[in-house]
């Protein structure tokens, strides 16, 4: 079972939470894949909502990769979320760490994934730490650009319909750092 460890409610009315628990499990309009530029669902995050959403995740990958070409990272793709409760998957390319301009890759990623959810219409979204897995990016370092770039979308005027923003963090070590993190930028009211 996912448990809410902190909540912010922005002036403008959105909401960020930090989340302990399984992404596959967020009854949110959406969660937030970190994926590859092909779409190839293989380990980590993308290898969980692959097992539990079922194949027509990775068929609707693959077609969309046919379609459009690779997936860019301030266009992140999105696909039916087959077996998942969420009505969407959002594909976001993170950075891999040693490739030089991590900080800004990783701002759009996420950035294009608000924005998408936002175009679609979305009210909820589940994200997870993107690219500090296999990706190698530094969890505290993601945690301070992710955590930044949720905050100034939902309070942006670009965004309307989404309200409600989830980091969802299954392990210790990149719950820690969020949490850090999360205090240092003055989002210390707990849940």
């Amino acid at each position: 079972m996912n448990t809410v460890l902190r909540e912010f409610q922005l002036p403008a009315g959105g909401c960020i939470q930090i989340v302990q628990g399984d992404l596959t499990e967020e009854n949110v309009d959406a969660i937030v894949n970190a994926a590859n530029s092909h779409l190839q669902q293989g380990g980590g995050v993308a290898g969980a909502i692959l097992r539990r959403g079922g194949p027509e995740i990775q068929s609707e990958s693959n077609t969309w990769v046919q379609q459009h070409g690779p997936v860019s990272h301030d266009q992140p793709a999105y696909t039916g979320a087959g077996r998942l409760a969420c009505r969407y998957v959002i594909h976001a390319v993170g950075p891999v760490w040693g490739e030089g301009d991590e900080d800004q890759k990783l701002a759009k990623a996420v950035g294009g994934s608000l924005a998408l959810a936002e175009r679609l219409k979305l009210e909820s979204l589940a994200l997870p730490a993107i690219s500090t897995g296999i990706f190698g990016f530094p969890k505290e370092r993601a945690a301070r650009i992710i955590l930044k770039t949720v905050r100034e979308f939902l309070t942006s005027p670009a965004c309307s319909h989404l309200k409600l923003v989830r980091l969802t963090l299954f392990d210790q070590p990149t719950l820690d750092a969020f949490l850090q993190v999360w205090s240092s930028l003055g989002l210390s009211k707990e849940n």
